[in-house]
């Protein structure tokens, strides 16, 4: 009995989770998703080239716009985005042992001229590169002062040019070999069954919420005798809350898309995600430095209960609905 019974769940498993709308989210979600930030990139590879000083707001709207569009797909962090590290390539972050400002005052320092070729920067660590790097080189004061202004410039020119780079490479990938992988899901080595696919999207919805309860809003919350404001992402440039709700935006995009054709699966998710949209509305707080007052970290908490809440709506609601389950990911350690 226990036998057919695990049989019966096996094939209604498999049966769900060929009804995910697999091809419909790749071209509705992923390629758009990854065509955004290969165009942002390129235009702030652009901007540097003729705005490299750190306080020029072409310069930052370049960069932000970007960082924005590398946010918004953060949470697909598999296939072409974790070919030879690109994702933490992008955004080195979290940094607990400060090894960005360390490799960066390193390369200035030395006038390091790995920055004269693209091919001499991919060789760089990757602490020294992407979003978050750069954000030190235009936000941070022991970074945006008169010495070594050419050289930084060149240093800017040199991060903006490698992170278009990469956005370009990763939808290349996704454009010439990936998307059919996904569409093909059951023909291929790399989904072997449909709902292999169908598990990798609820996994990167899982994964992301994941990442910004714990993360986003673990980081800065620290404990309550020993808040860690400044371990908040990207609270230099006061972007810490708008990562927070564009990360949400996302992982909603793709969990409804998911939930195409199951109403009730849906509704759940749009209210869970509706609250936490109205909680972080509310919260005036870009850079969660609330956190070190008890009313402060409250609110920060609550938000963080409303993620988490979107959590178990995903794992109790979405994923029975598909018949598949997140499984293990890169934050589960080993």
């Amino acid at each position: 009995m226990r036998r057919a019974l695990v049989l019966v769940a096996a094939l209604w498993a498999g049966t769900a989770a060929a009804e995910a709308p697999v091809a419909a989210i790749v071209e509705g979600h992923v390629l758009p998703g990854f065509t955004r930030l290969a165009e942002a990139s390129a235009t702030l590879d652009a901007t540097a080239d003729d705005h490299c000083a750190p306080e020029d707001p072409a310069l930052r709207a370049a960069w932000g716009a970007a960082f924005d569009a590398w946010i918004a797909v953060s949470h697909l962090r598999f296939g072409p985005t974790e070919t030879g590290d690109r994702a933490f390539a992008l955004a080195f972050w979290p940094d607990s042992r400060g090894a960005t400002p360390k490799a960066l005052a390193g390369l200035i320092a030395a006038r390091d001229p790995v920055v004269e070729t693209a091919e001499g920067f991919a060789t760089v660590s990757i602490a020294a590169r992407g979003f978050h790097a750069l954000e030190f080189l235009i936000y941070d004061p022991a970074f945006t002062g008169d010495d070594a202004a050419a050289y930084r410039c060149a240093l800017v020119q040199a991060m903006a040019g490698d992170i278009a780079r990469i956005a370009a490479d990763i939808l290349t990938d996704w454009r010439a070999d990936y998307a059919e992988r996904m569409r093909d899901a059951g023909g291929n080595d790399t989904y072997r069954t449909p709902d292999e696919a169908a598990q990798e999207l609820f996994k990167a919805v899982s994964t992301g919420l994941q990442f910004t309860s714990d993360t986003r809003l673990g980081r800065p919350l620290g404990t309550f005798d020993k808040p860690r404001p400044t371990r908040a992402e990207a609270w230099r440039s006061g972007r810490s809350l708008r990562h927070v709700v564009m990360s949400l935006d996302g992982t909603r995009d793709l969990a409804l898309m998911l939930a195409e054709g199951h109403p009730e699966a849906a509704a759940a998710l749009d209210a869970a995600y509706g609250r936490a949209f109205a909680i972080a509305r509310d919260l005036d707080d870009p850079v969660f430095a609330g956190v070190e007052t008890p009313e402060g970290r409250f609110q920060v908490e609550i938000l963080q209960q409303a993620v988490d809440a979107i959590r178990r709506v995903v794992a109790q609601d979405l994923g029975p609905t598909l018949g598949v389950a997140a499984g293990f990911n890169a934050l589960d350690g080993d």
